[in-house]
C-alpha cells in the first residue's frame, strides 16, 4: 500500500493556506455522507481539519469516502479552500480540504470509549483503552507541553553548567521515609534490589567525583498510597551543585521556572520569589506549602479563652494545644448549616473533633458556642479577625498539627467553594529553614527531610541544650498555588556532623555502614559543600495545564491501585520463574468457621 507522504499537520492549516497542495495523514474524527457530497473530519496530535470529497472526484474515490467511519486511519491528497461556514470551534474553521486522493490505511471498530475532550467517560474505562484516550487532542496537547517542559530543562542546566548523568534503577533498600520497590536477585538468592525512591546517595556522590553540577530527568519509585498527585513511578527534575548554598540553588531554579513561565504560558513572572519561614507558613496559612492566592489566614486565639468555662477549649490549652481560627469574608449567608456540617465531617480526615464557627450577622451574631459565651464574648473574637458584618469565623482546637492541618485544608476548601482559586494565576514561593527533625506519635525522632540535610550551622548548640525539636535545617520547598513543587536542602559534608545527625536519629555506627557505608566511605576522600533539589516533573506540567491529577499528565499511569490497567500489571509470574529466583508464594488460606 502507497502511503502518502505528509506535507502538514492537521490543526496547522489556516486561510493563508488557500489554494496550496496539501497532504493530511491522521484518524476519522467524524464522516458525514450526503449522498454526493462526503465531509470527514480527519484529526492528527495537531487537531482537526474538515475534508470534503466531492462527485468531481469519480465514483471510486467517493464510494471509499462513503466507507469510512470513526477512527478509520487514512491518508488524503487536496486543496485548500476558504469554507463556506465556518466553524469557529475549531483552529481550522476558516479552511476545508476539497480532496483529490485517499488512501485507507487501516479499518477500525467502533471505539469502546469517544474519542473526543469532553466525553465525560468513566476514568476506569479511560485508563484500560488510554492508547484511545491518548488520541484527545487534549491528551496529545498535555504530553507536547510535558515534553516541552522536560526539553526546556535540558537546555537551560545545560546553559548553567549542569551535565545530565543518569544513575542507577537497581539499588540498595535505604531508608528514604516510603515503602521500596525490591527486586529479586537471579544470582545473589535470597538478596534484593530496590527501585531508587530518588537518585539522592548516587547524586551526592557525584558530588564527591568532582563533577560539579548534575542533573537528571529521573524515574523514582515509591510504595505509598495514592492520591490525584501521586502515584508509585513518577518523574523528577533532579539536581545538584558542588560549593553552593542555598541562595546559590534558588537563584537557579527561579531563573529555570522564570524561563518555563513566559515558553509555556507566555507569562513574564518577577524574581526573587517571596520566602517563608516555615514556622511563619505553619502561623499564617496552616501549611509548610500555603496557597497565596487568597487571604484568609489564621489567627491565634489561646489568650482569648484562658480560664474560659468552655470545657473543649480549656482541655486544648492544659493539654498544650492550640486555639486558631479563620475568618471568610461575606460568608455568612454562604454558609447554612449543612453546607457547614459537610465541612465539619471533611476536616474530621485530620483529626478535628469538630469546629466552632460564628456568624456576624447584621442585627445579632450567632454562633455553634452562644449558651457558653455572651454576645459581648463572641464580639470580641471576631474583633480579633477584624470582621466585619456578614463574616464567618471557623475556630479549631486540638493539638498543634491537627489544628494546622485541619485550618491549612479548610481555607482552601472553602476559597474553592467561592471561587477564590484562579487556575491563570501563579504565586510562586520558596518555604525556607524547615524543622531539622520531628517527632512521631510515639516520641520517636525522624528527620524531616532525609539525615543529609545540613542544620543550620548557628544553632547546633540547641543539640547540646536538649532542644532537639528547635533545630532548623538548611532546607527548602518551592511551591505553586498550594502545590509543593520540588524541595532540597544544602548537604552535610562534613564526616564529624553527619554522624551526630545520625546519632540523634538513632542510628548505631553498625547500622549507619548498612544502609549509608558506601557514602560515608566516599566521604572520607574529600567532599565538597553541595547542595540540591527535586522537581516533581508530573506537578509541575498538571499545574501549568490546569488539570487536578498527574494522571492526566502521564502517558499511562497507574489506578488507584496502584495496578496498570493497559497491561493488567502487577500480574503473578509462572513457577519456573519464581524457582529460578528462589522465591516461595504464601498464600493464607481462608479460616473455615
Amino acid at each position: 500500500m502507497a502511503v502518502l507522504k505528509r506535507t502538514h499537520m492537521c490543526g496547522e492549516l489556516r486561510l493563508a493556506d488557500e489554494g496550496k497542495e496539501v497532504v493530511l495523514n491522521g484518524w476519522v474524527a467524524k464522516a458525514r455522507s450526503l449522498g454526493s457530497l462526503v465531509f470527514v473530519d480527519i484529526r492528527d496530535k495537531s487537531g482537526i481539519t474538515q475534508v470534503t470529497f466531492n462527485e468531481d472526484l469519480g465514483d471510486e474515490i467517493l464510494e471509499k469516502a462513503k466507507s469510512l467511519r470513526s477512527e478509520y486511519v487514512i491518508g488524503v491528497k487536496g486543496i485548500v479552500s476558504e469554507r463556506s461556514s465556518k466553524n469557529d470551534k475549531l483552529d481550522t474553521g476558516d479552511i476545508e480540504v476539497f480532496a483529490s486522493d485517499l488512501v485507507i490505511y487501516s479499518e477500525a471498530l467502533t471505539p469502546p470509549i469517544y474519542i473526543k475532550d469532553d466525553d465525560n467517560v468513566d476514568d476506569k474505562l479511560r485508563l484500560k483503552y488510554r492508547y484511545l484516550d491518548l488520541r484527545k487532542n487534549k491528551m496529545q496537547r498535555n504530553l507536547t507541553v510535558r515534553h516541552k517542559i522536560a526539553k526546556l530543562a535540558r537546555d537551560y542546566f545545560d546553559e548553567n553548567g549542569f551535565t545530565e548523568i543518569e544513575t542507577p534503577i537497581l539499588i540498595k533498600s535505604t531508608p528514604e521515609g516510603a515503602r521500596d520497590y525490591i527486586v529479586p536477585s537471579r544470582v545473589k538468592n535470597g538478596s534484593f534490589y530496590a527501585l531508587p525512591q530518588s537518585p539522592q546517595l548516587f547524586k551526592q556522590l557525584l558530588m564527591v567525583s568532582g563533577c560539579d553540577r548534575y542533573f537528571q530527568i529521573a524515574k523514582c519509585f515509591r510504595d505509598e498510597d495514592l492520591r490525584a498527585d501521586r502515584q508509585p513511578e513518577f518523574t523528577q527534575i533532579d539536581l545538584e551543585m558542588s560549593f553552593a548554598d542555598e541562595d546559590t540553588v534558588i537563584e537557579i531554579q527561579e531563573g529555570f521556572l522564570k524561563r518555563v513561565m513566559k515558553e509555556i504560558k507566555g507569562i513574564d513572572i518577577e524574581t526573587p520569589f517571596p520566602r517563608l519561614t516555615y514556622a511563619e507558613a505553619m502561623e499564617r496559612f496552616g501549611s509548610d506549602k500555603p496557597d497565596t492566592r487568597f487571604g484568609i489566614e489564621l489567627v491565634k486565639l489561646n489568650d482569648l479563652f484562658e480560664g474560659s468555662s468552655f470545657e473543649v477549649f480549656t482541655k486544648a490549652l492544659s493539654e498544650g494545644g492550640d486555639i486558631r481560627g479563620i475568618c471568610v469574608p461575606g460568608g455568612a449567608d454562604k454558609f447554612a448549616r449543612k453546607k457547614i456540617d459537610k465541612l465539619v465531617d471533611e476536616c474530621k480526615h485530620y483529626g478535628a473533633k469538630g469546629l466552632v464557627w460564628i456568624k456576624y450577622e447584621a442585627d445579632e451574631i450567632k454562633s455553634s458556642v452562644s449558651k457558653f459565651f455572651s454576645q459581648d464574648d463572641l464580639k470580641t473574637v471576631l474583633d480579633r479577625f477584624g470582621a466585619n458584618a456578614g463574616d464567618i469565623v471557623f475556630i479549631c482546637s486540638d493539638k498543634p498539627k491537627v489544628v494546622f492541618d485541619t485550618l491549612g485544608f479548610l481555607r482552601r476548601r472553602i476559597a474553592g467553594e467561592l471561587g477564590m482559586l484562579d487556575d491563570n494565576q501563579f504565586n510562586f514561593l520558596w518555604v525556607v529553614d524547615f524543622p531539622m527533625f520531628e517527632a512521631d506519635d510515639e516520641g520517636n525522632i525522624k528527620a524531616m527531610h532525609h539525615p543529609f540535610t545540613q542544620p543550620k550551622l548557628d544553632e547546633l548548640h540547641k543539640l547540646d541544650e536538649g532542644d532537639i525539636l528547635g533545630l532548623n535545617a538548611n532546607a527548602y520547598d518551592i511551591v505553586l498555588n498550594g502545590v509543593e513543587l520540588g524541595g532540597g536542602s544544602v548537604r552535610i559534608h562534613d564526616r564529624e556532623l553527619q554522624a551526630k545527625m545520625f546519632e540523634v536519629l538513632g542510628l548505631t555506627e553498625d547500622e549507619c555502614q548498612e544502609k549509608f557505608g558506601f557514602l560515608i566511605e566516599a566521604f572520607k576522600y574529600g567532599a565538597p559543600p553541595h547542595a540540591g533539589l527535586a522537581y516533581g516533573l508530573d506537578r509541575l506540567v498538571m499545574l501549568l495545564l490546569g488539570e487536578k491529577s498527574i494522571r492526566e499528565v502521564i502517558a499511562f499511569p497507574k489506578n488507584q491501585n496502584a495496578e496498570c490497567p493497559v497491561c493488567e500489571a502487577p500480574a503473578p509470574v509462572d513457577e519456573a520463574q519464581l524457582k529460578e529466583l528462589g522465591i516461595t508464594i504464601s498464600v493464607e488460606e481462608e479460616s473455615q468457621e
